[in-house]
């Protein structure tokens, strides 16, 4: 073509058209060089999110926070009182009482049955004067029993310090067992004199006098003991 040609109104569109398509060339390169380029970035810039620490709790809402935590994993770790307290329950069964045996009457008296005590008339004894006491047996049981109310097995015994002085059990002759029926309520009554001797139970012909002294007596039934009576002797 000739360039005098296009220097006229045909030659200046024919150029403004080659300029148009370059432009739109260019932009289009543009337009793929920008998305590959962010598409290369994309993932770092995702990675570089994820990895990077999430931001710190202020101080002033980091107790508020723990507060809140604590007591929650608190109750979660303790156990339920009344779930332990029902297991306990179930590993205690409740023992069964033994049915009570009945009475039957004449039977020989129990220990439980039976209330003994004794009584003195004075505190000092002077001269030849001899100690007197008065043992009593009472049955508290629901039924008359029986009882050996003999002066081996209903002993009174009189003591100084650890040392035994006399008592109803040394020299016995017979078998010495008496067998006597306690009702209910109704009292026992055996008067006891001390002669103011030793006693042993080799039964010697001539006891030795008890000095004059501070002396104890009791009286004893099996496991039974009455209260302890004090005296002087002058």
């Amino acid at each position: 073509m000739d360039p005098d040609t296009m220097r006229g109104d045909g030659g200046d569109v024919y150029w403004r058209r080659r300029m148009s398509v370059l432009v739109a060339v260019l932009v289009v390169v543009a337009v793929v060089a920008w998305a590959c380029s962010s598409g290369a970035d994309g993932p770092e810039r995702r990675s570089s999110a994820q990895s990077s620490p999430s931001p710190s709790v202020s101080p002033a809402v980091d107790p508020l926070l723990a507060g809140l935590r604590t007591p929650a994993a608190t109750r979660t770790a303790s156990p339920s009182p009344s779930a332990s307290a029902s297991q306990k329950a179930a590993k205690s069964p409740t023992p069964t009482p033994s049915p009570t045996r009945p009475r039957r009457p004449g039977a020989p008296c129990v220990d439980d049955d039976l209330v003994l005590s004794l009584q003195g008339e004075e505190r000092v004894y002077r001269g030849s004067a001899r100690p007197h006491y008065l043992v009593t047996l009472v049955n508290a049981g629901p039924v008359m029993c029986v009882a050996d109310v003999g002066p081996r097995a209903l002993e009174v015994r009189i003591t100084s310090g650890s040392d035994q002085i006399w008592s109803t059990a040394d020299c016995v002759s017979g078998p010495g067992e008496e067998l006597k029926q306690l009702k209910r309520g109704v009292p026992y009554v055996r008067a006891v004199d001390w002669d103011r001797h030793r006693s042993s139970a080799n039964c010697r012909a001539t006891p030795a006098a008890a000095l004059p002294g501070t002396y104890v007596v009791t009286a004893r039934l099996g496991g039974l003991r009455s209260a302890k009576g004090v005296f002087h002797l002058r």
